[in-house]
């Protein structure tokens, strides 16, 4: 699978948790990798959820989202995020721009966990940088 995120907003992410700490690239790729996995992931659960209620339009309310913030106040961009939601989901399925948003908020809220993680492991390791071994050791420890 490609990586169907820009690297910027990841990097973004990672900065405003990183705690006065530099960002490696690979951190942010490592990341961005990881988003993609849980976006299309959600996606497959969402459009189960969507099935099962005879549509073909996957919703916000499919990925567990009683209302949808803003798109401006994301820092994930709209459309790479609707590619995420398409990579493991058949192409008859439509992505509502309710959802794309519910789906960008949700990822964005788990980047923000994982860049917490991270952080707080490079400190631990006396690091002045958040490298991609930290991001991967966070997601080893919580599973």
């Amino acid at each position: 699978m490609g990586v169907e995120l820009p690297f910027a907003p990841v990097d973004a992410i990672i900065r405003r948790n990183a705690d006065g700490l530099r960002v490696s690239a690979d951190a942010a790729e490592a990341l961005a990798e990881r988003i993609e996995d849980r976006g299309s992931t959600l996606a497959v659960d969402a459009a189960e959820r969507a099935t099962a209620d005879g549509r073909k339009t996957l919703m916000a309310e499919d990925f567990g989202v009683g209302s949808v913030p803003d798109a401006e106040t994301l820092e994930l961009p709209i459309a790479p995020v609707d590619r995420i939601a398409r990579i493991e989901i058949d192409d008859s399925y439509r992505v509502g721009m309710d959802a794309r948003i519910a789906l960008a908020e949700i990822l964005e809220g788990y980047a923000d966990e994982v860049a917490a993680g991270a952080t707080t492991l490079a400190h631990h390791a006396k690091r002045r940088t958040v490298k991609a071994e930290d991001v991967e050791t966070y997601l080893e420890l919580v599973g």
